[in-house]
């Protein structure tokens, strides 16, 4: 469990400066900034909470999959599988960069239904909706974090992972919706630059982690899973 904890507040926290570019128009148009400042507070808490659930019910439907594999001894494969998918998705995010593929029309479906919570007659508890929505735009650093809860096995542990993913991302975002417009967006643009890299680097040390080559951390020398899902060390 603490793995995953770990995990998903590393990936959250240093894949967030992401979140401010690619995440940030939307949280600066939630109208907040004329409210009092507990009521400011809800709301940002809200709309932070709802992406985060969101991505749990990823983790955890994700991890419920990898647990039929784990039991079989594919842990290792799992891994590769889900390295080499991040890898092929920065590819067609390359090749493709207009939203041309399905991922960008999801996206685009996704976006109409934001802009209707966004702008339609809403109370305090519509920012978690709107979070709720914005947890489903297609992201690299999201596709990331799901592959990653594809190694954990465990439905419990991908939905922690992904809760904490989440969560790792709350103060990047919280500082954005306070500060608003302090943040440049030729800022913004800047760090988005540089996360395909990180994303490229954590893709590859799962592919790593997978191919059972003894090196300690990053690739560990792994004996079949029993019956019960556990893995022995050689």
């Amino acid at each position: 469990m603490w793995f995953s904890v770990l995990t998903g507040l590393s990936i959250g926290f240093l894949g967030s400066f992401h979140c401010i570019g690619m995440c940030g128009p939307i949280a600066l148009s939630l109208p907040i900034h004329n409210k009092p400042k507990a009521e400011k507070a809800l709301v940002i808490f809200l709309y932070n909470l709802g992406r985060a659930l969101t991505y749990a019910a990823f983790g955890a439907i994700l991890g419920f999959i990898s647990n039929r594999f784990f039991l079989v001894g594919y842990q290792q494969t799992v891994s590769v599988i889900a390295g080499a998918l991040i890898l092929l998705l920065l590819v067609l995010a390359y090749f493709f960069p207009n939203d041309s593929t399905v991922f960008g029309r999801f996206h685009t479906g996704v976006q109409n239904l934001l802009g209707k919570a966004l702008y339609g007659k809403k109370n305090n508890f519509s920012y978690l909706t709107i979070g709720l929505l914005n947890g489903l735009l297609p992201c690299g650093l999201v596709y990331l974090a799901v592959a990653t809860s594809l190694t954990t096995g465990s439905a419990i542990n991908g939905a922690i992972l992904m809760f904490f993913f989440g969560i790792g991302t709350f103060p990047l975002m919280i500082s954005l919706l306070v500060l608003g417009n302090y943040i440049s967006v030729s800022a913004r643009k800047k760090v988005r630059k540089l996360v395909p890299y990180f994303i490229a680097f954590m893709a590859v040390l799962l592919i790593l982690r997978g191919m059972n080559l003894g090196i300690p951390y990053i690739s560990p020398a792994l004996g079949n899973a029993d019956k019960s899902g556990a893995v022995h060390c050689h």
